[in-house]
């Protein structure tokens, strides 16, 4: 050991850290988590940003370098090193921007019609969340002539068609700036899960491209140009609540967004569900009537807590159900969970989110953390203020 450690941090929201250091330069940080599913993916991310910068200077003084592995004291929890260790050395240069990249919800969610496009025309109130990745964007030299990007979690393309490569190339071309980056996308919220997380790290490098070109474009602009990429990358520019319309990226923000704060739980099983298969198996007769422009009133005006249990609906949950029926039983044991005052899906799925907290934490996290099938987030509603980015809360 080249510095006076082990040393024990906490108890940190839950957790108990352990850190050591070896004498390759490489430190363990171990933790003793409360439930590890429920909590240690996001406590333990915010806890190394919070330590980084005290190690790095650490082992600057030893001439040592900072690398990171992160282990659990439960055999059940699968963090694994890439989601901490993939924060490279340059996340510690001045000229590297580290931004939040939060997932989505959708507490309504109406399909309005198919369009001659193929596409449909929707309206949803999305919230933003607080379990999300994290974007590491670092000016490259003035000759550089492509990007570089890498990506802790297997399966993401790094290639040109990921929506990160494609922000910071649509970003160049509509501000006329030939600015090159290395981005490094250390991921945590999973793919088909109705969250909004590949649209969310696109409007992050947009934000944060912007933002290292010196601001040469608007918010307005930004929004204007993000629908060129996707459907959902629209929202994520907004203040944390927006009512979405046409394929979504039709944004109306919500200002003051709904209050931050508002306690969430999201599970995803370890089942993909593609956004077509969903609409293909769409039955139209069996869509919801209700107007969501009224829907839209009766959550701004009353809140999440004041609106009748009927007002959250998703007519993208009957056509998931029917392909994936595991998310139906697994939606019907969670609303049988005291202390969740709405349970439904997000998005086009297969996440499930409830709104509150467990009244019973320890039989919650006997009955639905220790699955090996299922992950299981605690997390929150966030919103940001004019003029900068959203947090990790």
């Amino acid at each position: 050991s080249i510095l006076p450690l082990p040393l024990t941090f906490g108890p940190h929201e839950g957790n108990l850290f352990n850190i050591e250091a070896f004498s390759t330069g490489s430190i363990l940080i171990s933790h003793n988590s409360i439930c590890p599913r429920l909590q240690t993916r996001d406590t333990t991310m915010k806890f190394i940003s919070q330590i980084q910068f005290l190690l790095s200077v650490l082992f600057l003084a030893n001439k040592a370098s900072t690398g990171f592995t992160v282990k659990s004291n439960k055999p059940a929890f699968r963090l694994g090193a890439s989601s901490v260790a993939e924060s490279t050395e340059e996340s510690t240069s001045a000229s590297t921007l580290t931004l939040f990249s939060p997932c989505k919800i959708n507490l309504f969610l109406r399909i309005i019609r198919k369009r001659e496009d193929g596409f449909h025309d929707l309206a949803s109130l999305f919230q933003a969340v607080g379990f999300g990745d994290t974007l590491e964007l670092t000016p490259l030299a003035d000759d550089a002539s492509q990007d570089e990007f890498e990506c802790n979690m297997p399966g993401v393309p790094v290639d040109s068609s990921n929506l990160v490569l494609r922000a910071l190339e649509l970003m160049r071309e509509k501000t006329n700036t030939n600015k090159y980056f290395k981005a490094n996308l250390i991921k945590q919220v999973p793919a088909q899960a109705g969250l909004g997380g590949g649209s969310a790290n696109a409007a992050t490098a947009m934000y944060g491209a912007n933002e290292l070109m010196g601001n040469p474009a608007t918010l307005e602009e930004m929004v204007e140009w993000s629908g060129d990429l996707g459907s959902d990358i629209t929202f994520f520019l907004s203040r944390g609540t927006a009512y979405c319309t046409g394929r979504g990226e039709i944004m109306t923000s919500i200002d003051p967004p709904l209050p931050a704060g508002t306690k969430l739980t999201i599970c995803k099983p370890n089942i993909g569900l593609s956004t077509p298969s969903v609409f293909k198996a769409l039955n139209y007769d069996l869509l919801s009537t209700q107007d969501p422009e009224q829907l839209l009133d009766e959550f701004v005006q009353k809140g999440v807590n004041g609106v009748d249990e009927t007002a959250y609906i998703n007519d993208l949950e009957p056509p998931a159900f029917s392909v994936v029926p595991e998310l139906a039983a697994l939606k019907e044991e969670l609303e049988q969970v005291k202390g969740f005052t709405c349970v439904m899906m997000s998005g086009s799925g297969t996440s499930i989110f409830c709104l509150g907290e467990p009244r019973d934490m320890d039989t919650f996290q006997a009955d639905f953390c220790n699955r090996e099938e299922l992950s299981v987030f605690s997390t929150e509603f966030i919103n940001r203020e004019d003029g900068v980015w959203f947090e990790r809360p």
